[in-house]
């Protein structure tokens, strides 16, 4: 038995859409003299991370964290200045995948942003001029569950209005992917931008 034909499009944000530059983090380092790939190292431990992204936590209170985690290395100061200096960076948008976004959406395709991400989300979609560009958010710290669980792909096919078997997600993550099929959406596993071709065969755009 065949799937039904995907409807609608759930894009998952950062290694995706939105790309890190890990030049920023590595210079902020330096400057500060802390040691390669802490600050990444300290804000994704699953202990700091899994709280904020479920909505336990704020974003700033998940900085606040990482800050109190370097001071024995470089002082409560300079600790809180590398952190504010890091966070001014907030990423680059892959305009190839946003163009593609904007045509599905132009097509009649609804198109949600499916992401982990914390209360700073909003923000950010602000300051990337991406406020208009999706049908639904379901932001994991707002849904109270992330990705992988079950419940995460329930709220995400709700807030679109459409059955899991009517939606493909795409996300950068080999557990992503893994919980979405058992919640019984289709799901590509995304290794750049020359996957647009495929998705725009299997929405038939």
């Amino acid at each position: 038995m065949s799937r039904e034909r995907a409807t609608t499009l759930l894009v998952d944000f950062d290694g995706v859409l939105r790309r890190w530059d890990p030049a920023v983090a590595a210079g902020v380092e330096q400057e500060y003299g802390l040691t390669e790939g802490v600050l990444g190292e300290i804000a994704m431990s699953w202990g700091l991370l899994q709280p904020v992204l479920t909505g336990q936590v704020s974003h700033a209170q998940w900085m606040a964290s990482v800050s109190d985690a370097l001071t024995l290395s470089v002082g409560a100061e300079r600790a809180r200045a590398a952190v504010e200096e890091w966070q001014r960076y907030r990423g680059e948008i892959d305009l190839e995948v946003l163009a593609f976004i904007r045509q599905v959406r132009e097509a009649g395709v609804r198109v949600g942003l499916g992401t982990n991400a914390t209360d700073q989300l909003d923000a950010d979609l602000a300051a990337l001029g991406l406020t208009d560009d999706f049908d639904a958010v379901v932001n994991s710290s707002v849904v109270g569950v992330n990705k992988p669980a079950k419940e995460y792909f329930q709220a995400a096919c709700a807030a679109l209005e459409t059955s899991p078997s009517r939606v493909l997600f795409v996300d950068d993550e080999d557990r992503s992917i893994s919980g979405a099929r058992a919640a019984g959406l289709s799901a590509h596993r995304w290794t750049g931008p020359g996957d647009l071709r495929y998705l725009r065969a299997a929405l038939a755009f």
